[in-house]
């Protein structure tokens, strides 16, 4: 008795040993093509959002089953949205483009008329104010076209530090009422110079655009951050600025409920275009209502090293954008 029990119990261990290897193996081969999904799956929903990867295709193989129905179906989802996305691109650069001939034209018939034309008053108002139009609809058409090429993702990158971005801007501003102190410290990024030059004309705009009290001022810093991040941060008096109105301000054509009237402040494209330019560069930007009145938003970029930039952006440093246009007279001191 004792020995058909030892022998039954290593038999039966033998036979679970193989019955749960046999198990593993028909198990994994039958979820290996579930497992080719979701790594699709998930490598389409950790792209950027500059750089969509919707051309990436499960293209799964075997037998015409259930998990290959399911897969050819995900590959007619992306497909589809694919080319939903490179048409809405198309569209928003075909139609900036096209649009910029005729209001080029009209401007210069406009001015034609109003310099050169008979000197008659009325005529002379008439003309100045369509010529206020036709520059506030080339400003318009103007920021959806880098707003279509801001959200692809940047091609060649150069070596960029943001304190000289920051000086040049500064310095480049009009003098005004509204005075703008720099403070270009140390950024060393990696990206397209033109965009991010953009970036930070529109954040130093967007403040003095929005200073609305007499002795205002914006403030513009560069500094390298924690994370191996750099950081450009702008800050502006201003009217005060609700919070739950803060993440709107990102959405294009989105401005200040009691100020969307306000045709002087610009067709509200700034912060979308400073998101989409952080976001190709692999960053990202937040912003938060200053104590008294105005706007504090933060740019955060990948630092650049000696062999390339840094593509880890820690979650914790998750964030939004700002806007700007114009450009501001550095002042000396500090608010």
């Amino acid at each position: 008795m004792r020995s058909v029990l030892t022998q039954g119990g290593i038999a039966l261990a033998v036979v679970t040993a193989v019955a749960t290897a046999l198990g593993w193996l028909v198990a994994g081969r039958m979820l290996r093509p579930l497992h080719q999904v979701t790594e699709t799956a998930r490598r389409i929903a950790s792209a950027p959002a500059a750089a969509p990867r919707l051309h990436d295709r499960i293209t799964l193989t075997g037998p015409r089953d259930e998990i290959r129905e399911l897969a050819d179906t995900f590959d007619v989802m992306l497909e589809h949205l694919d080319h939903a996305f490179d048409g809405q691109r198309r569209f928003i650069a075909n139609a900036s483009h096209e649009l910029r001939t005729p209001l080029t034209l009209n401007r210069a018939l406009l001015e034609t008329a109003v310099h050169r034309g008979p000197d008659v008053p009325e005529l002379r108002v008439l003309g100045t104010t369509l010529l206020d139009i036709n520059a506030r609809h080339e400003r318009l058409i103007d920021g959806l076209l880098l707003l279509a090429r801001s959200e692809r993702d940047v091609g060649e990158r150069s070596f960029v530090d943001l304190a000289d971005v920051v000086d040049h801007v500064a310095s480049m501003a009009p003098a005004g009422d509204v005075a703008v102190h720099s403070d270009p410290g140390e950024a060393p990024t990696n990206g397209n110079p033109v965009l991010l030059e953009r970036l930070v004309h529109n954040l130093v705009e967007n403040g003095v655009r929005h200073n609305v009290a007499a002795g205002g001022w914006v403030r513009v810093v560069s500094r390298s951050g924690r994370y191996g991040m750099v950081e450009v941060e702008v800050s502006n008096t201003g009217p005060v600025v609700p919070p739950y109105e803060v993440a709107s301000l990102f959405e294009p054509f989105r401005r200040l409920a009691e100020r969307r009237h306000e045709p002087s402040l610009g067709a509200g494209l700034g912060l979308s275009i400073v998101r989409a330019v952080a976001r190709a560069h692999g960053g990202t930007v937040d912003a938060e209502p200053r104590p008294g009145g105005g706007l504090v938003v933060r740019v955060t970029l990948p630092a650049a090293y000696a062999d390339g930039v840094s593509d880890h952006v820690p979650a914790a440093l998750a964030v939004d954008q700002s806007l700007v246009e114009h450009r501001v007279q550095p002042v000396q001191g500090r608010p």
